[in-house]
């Protein structure tokens, strides 16, 4: 009996703990409100988290276009050479390994001599005065010597002493024998200025062909000529030869409608701090030159004519695009260089094959286009229709490359074979028309005298000193494209403006 009550007294009391240990309903609810509670903070931590890391890989991304932006030159971007700076990367100057020889004229190197000036100022005979073989003493007179073999020369040239010349003009007053009262002449207008028109020509030239600031011309003038001129003065200079060439240069603006090929570029200056853009048209036989502040298709329609009716060498910068719908030829150059910025900085494999197979077969059409401009640098001659038919395939290729990746997820191939594929018609121009080349290197070469003016000078400080510097920039740099001397002609317009006299045509015929 005992032990049968003591059994179940032992299994009443299990029961008795079961029922203790199991939670009960609200301890079931708080249990699953703190287990909830849990994961609303998880699941706000990890929003938060990802988050941070979305905007860490925002900045991240951000950097890394701010440091290929920074090591982009003018081999891999459109910026221009006068943007390498000593603080970024340096482009390349060459891709040869460094010769081992020594610099200066190698062994075998002909040389080369001044020519000797077949109209000498002064000739001086120099006589020996005895002789070397027997040591007689040989005659000093002109007239007594006689001589053998040939005549050796030698020259030496100097320059004369540099002195202005200082002109007085005396005005006496007159006094006229019939009413007793006295007259003075009046001063000429080609005298009113006080600088003769060498002069005057002499600092326009130095100013932009030389490049030199007032301040440096005003040294100039002081130390080789002894002449005191305040800059006042030489501004005043500068200005009248501008007006002076105001013609020609006008001249020059209405035959640009009428030439077959222009190439065009711009570049930024500045006019007291506010944004400029040097605008340069290369013809043929002459360049223009235009500042302005816009760099809109405005600027076009009033210097190219509301329809310009020659072809158009250019970047694809939007100006052209809007203002030019017939014949354009654009840079392959430029093209050339974006290709290699993203080949450089471009992390995808579309951005790897897509510039691995455009500049391949860019070089290809570059060595053909060598062979035809210029066969005597070891390249075979091609005619004009060889290499219309060489090209063909290669315009071909690219077109189809283009076309593969206009769906490409890297925004630059695909914005890049849009470009090649929308402009296939202004990218081939070059061999089909004469005088059209597959680059706008020739405006690059012409904005670069601009540019370097503008960084010694630091741009302009009015619209009229804007407008002298297009026409000076524009009358020099024909002469030296037409190789005409420039300071005569300078001399010469200033001269004609004086005496109200035309000036002579810088129109090639």
């Amino acid at each position: 009996m005992r032990a049968r009550s003591a059994r179940e007294g032992s299994r009443q009391d299990r029961s008795a703990d079961g029922r203790s240990a199991r939670p009960t309903r609200e301890q079931l609810r708080r249990e699953n409100e703190r287990l909830r509670q849990e994961n609303e903070q998880l699941k706000r931590q990890n929003t938060e988290q990802q988050k941070q890391i979305a905007n860490a890989e925002e900045q991240i991304a951000d950097l890394e276009r701010q440091l290929a932006a920074r090591k982009k030159n003018s081999t891999n971007s459109s910026k221009p050479p006068s943007s390498d700076g000593l603080a970024g990367e340096q482009r390349p100057r060459h891709r040869h390994r460094k010769s081992k020889r020594k610099a200066g004229g190698q062994p075998g190197h002909m040389g080369q001599d001044r020519p000797l000036d077949p109209e000498p100022d002064r000739i001086v005979p120099v006589l020996p005065a005895e002789c070397i073989h027997c040591g007689a003493g040989l005659p000093q007179q002109d007239w007594e010597v006689q001589t053998v073999g040939a005549l050796q020369r030698h020259q030496v040239v100097d320059l004369p002493p540099i002195e202005p010349v200082v002109t007085e003009y005396q005005y006496p007053k007159v006094l006229c024998p019939s009413c007793g009262k006295g007259t003075r002449a009046t001063i000429a207008p080609e005298i009113q200025s006080g600088q003769g028109e060498q002069l005057t020509a002499l600092i326009a030239y130095l100013t932009i062909v030389r490049k030199m600031t007032r301040r440096d011309v005003e040294g100039l003038l002081q130390d080789l000529l002894h002449l005191s001129l305040s800059v006042g003065t030489i501004q005043k200079a500068w200005e009248e030869t501008s007006d002076a060439v105001q013609a020609p240069y006008q001249e020059l603006e209405q035959e640009l409608k009428r030439q077959p090929v222009v190439h065009s570029d711009e570049t930024g200056s500045r006019t007291k701090g506010d944004k400029r853009w040097i605008w340069v048209f290369c013809a043929a036989s002459f360049w223009f030159y235009r500042i302005t502040a816009s760099r809109g298709a405005e600027v076009l329609v009033q210097v190219l004519g509301d329809v310009f009716g020659g072809i158009l060498c250019s970047d694809r910068h939007a100006a052209y695009l809007k203002y030019h719908h017939g014949l354009a030829q654009f840079c392959w150059a430029h093209l050339k260089r974006t290709l290699l910025g993203i080949q450089n900085f471009s992390k995808t494999s579309d951005a790897e094959c897509f510039c691995r197979d455009v500049l391949a077969v860019l070089a290809r059409l570059f060595r053909l286009w060598r062979r035809f401009q210029a066969p005597d640098r070891g390249g075979g001659l091609l005619s004009r229709s060889e290499l219309i038919l060489k090209v063909l395939p290669l315009e071909k290729k690219i077109f189809h490359i283009a076309e593969r990746y206009l769906d490409s997820d890297d925004r630059e191939v695909r914005n890049l074979a849009l470009a090649l594929f929308q402009h296939a018609d202004k990218l081939y121009t070059f061999t089909e028309k004469d005088g059209v080349d597959p680059t706008n290197n020739v405006a690059e070469r012409a904005l670069r005298h601009a540019v370097l003016l503008r960084k010694i000078s630091y741009g302009n400080r009015s619209a009229k000193g804007e407008i002298a510097v297009a026409r000076l920039l524009t009358i020099t740099q024909t002469c030296k494209l037409q190789q005409r001397p420039i300071l005569p002609y300078l001399v010469d317009a200033v001269r004609c403006h004086r005496r109200h006299q035309p000036l002579p045509s810088l129109i090639a015929p």
